[in-house]
């Protein structure tokens, strides 16, 4: 192909989790270039994908990708959606529009080194070039590495090293402009794509909760900076406050890049913020730190990172499991967070601890089945954050919480709830306890639970397992696996 014919020739630009225009170096290239782009989002089929979007994640998707493409308009583009394998995908589609170059952004995931050059292999003889731009994170994988020359395996060191590198570089602006082929490209409809729950449609009210898409996610950060990293070190362990910056689902889906939000917490934090700046970073660091673990240790999503740990007597009790999922356990805090998931897509972070620790701890419930429940019903469910954070509480990864650690749930909630309110939020059938009892309902007296109009094993279950009993089998579990 001559060097004028290439230089008209479209580019494809494979939107996978880097849904947003502004500082998305793949994007940023093809724009530069003057060509054509042919924007695309392949839909992989569930069975062809161990890790497809869970329930939870299709529903934020389809409105990420609905946002994405009205911004793609903006610029004189549109989103040009597919569903089936790539591999399958992209060469058709190079065939169809004359594409010479595919750009697209680098993955973590298992096996995503393997896919982009199977798929190098299959565009070559078309000559068709795969460029694969960094991605969503602040570091590559290889340049994060300990003096031995390895990864690191505990995060304190590692945050220490990403803080001992250069900063990265400032977030670019969105393209100005995006010239679309002169033919049209064929499109599947979104609406086809069934991302959407529908009976029961359990996403009710979401849209009032959330604002998936680019837009959506710097106003978040935006808020953020502005009002709630003030005292984000002293109050983003309350459930009960909103002092988190919500940011998960769109860092999921690439629809803010850390390093916007990481200049953003070092630049845009106003003073009286205090530490805000800081321990919101160590959040960024975290997520960078559990994608770099996936990156060189891909079986995280299934296996645990200790081996000994697959000798670990778990129960595989599905009453229990089942309890926990509906938020009936009889702990409330445990239930409260449960509650606020299926509810929101959502749970705060501490809770989330908790709850975690509570399944695999007091329950000895395996924690891939927690994993799994979390990735059907999370909107930030993420493969790396989501294995890595299960593996901390069930102390079988690197840098692990050890087993041993057992979360008092009683203790919890009076530390991070004090007055209750989270927990009335979300069981309202508690809402008149006091909050001496609020934590414990079952130690109220007769008379505190009539005026409450709360009636224990009919209206709020019952504690499934009794604290102290539930640690001491959990003690023992652990002894025999050091045994």
């Amino acid at each position: 192909m001559s060097s004028s014919t290439e230089a008209r020739s479209p580019i494809i630009h494979w939107f996978r989790k880097d849904l947003r225009l502004a500082d998305n170096p793949a994007l940023a290239e093809a724009a530069k270039s003057g060509r054509p782009v042919v924007a695309v989002y392949i839909l992989k089929p569930a069975d062809s994908d161990p890790w497809a979007p869970g329930g939870a994640g299709r529903w934020w998707l389809h409105h990420s990708l609905l946002a994405l493409d009205n911004s793609l308009r903006n610029l004189g583009n549109r989103l040009v959606l597919r569903r089936g394998r790539s591999r399958d995908i992209l060469p058709e589609l190079a065939r169809e529009t004359g594409a010479t170059a595919v750009h697209v952004e680098r993955l973590t995931e298992p096996r995503a080194t393997e896919i982009d050059a199977e798929i190098e292999n299959l565009l070559k003889p078309l000559g068709v070039k795969l460029r694969v731009f960094g991605g969503n994170l602040l570091f590559p994988p290889e340049e994060i590495k300990t003096k031995g020359g390895g990864p690191y395996k505990v995060f304190t060191p590692f945050y220490k090293a990403c803080l001992g590198q250069a900063p990265p570089d400032s977030p670019t602006p969105p393209p100005a402009s995006l010239p679309r082929p002169r033919s049209p490209v064929k499109s599947d409809s979104l609406d086809d794509w069934r991302l959407l729950p529908t009976k029961p449609d359990w996403s009710a009210g979401w849209l009032d909760l959330w604002a998936p898409g680019e837009e959506g996610a710097l106003g978040r950060l935006e808020k953020f900076l502005e009002n709630s990293a003030a005292g984000y070190e002293e109050k983003r362990n309350r459930p009960d406050l909103e002092r988190t910056s919500r940011l998960s689902p769109h860092l999921h889906f690439g629809e803010i890049s850390a390093r916007a939000c990481w200049h953003g917490a070092t630049s845009d934090i106003k003073p009286e913020a205090g530490k805000g700046a800081e321990p919101f970073l160590r959040q960024i660091v975290w997520r960078e730190f559990s994608r770099h673990l996936l990156c060189h240790w891909p079986t995280f999503p299934e296996k645990p990172f200790r081996k000994e740990f697959n000798r670990f007597p778990w129960a595989r009790d599905e009453t229990a499991l089942g309890l926990w999922q509906r938020g009936l356990t009889g702990y409330p805090i445990v239930d409260a967070g449960m509650r606020e998931l299926r509810a929101t897509g959502w749970m705060h972070n501490r809770v989330r601890m908790i709850a975690a620790s509570f399944l695999v701890k007091h329950l000895l419930v395996p924690w891939q089945d927690g994993a799994a429940w979390f990735w059907d019903t999370l909107v930030d469910a993420d493969l790396a954050n989501n294995s890595v954070s299960w593996q901390w509480v069930a102390g079988c990864g690197v840098d692990a919480a050890p087993f041993f650690r057992i979360f008092n749930p009683i203790l919890q909630g009076r530390r991070f709830d004090p007055d209750g309110v989270y927990v009335r939020r979300w069981i309202p059938e508690l809402a008149r306890l006091s909050n001496r009892h609020i934590h414990e309902p079952w130690k109220a007296s007769k008379q505190e639970m009539e005026d409450a109009g709360v009636c224990l094993g009919k209206d709020y279950p019952f504690p499934v397992v009794d604290h102290a009993t539930a640690r001491i089998r959990a003690l023992e579990a652990f002894k025999q696996l050091r045994n």
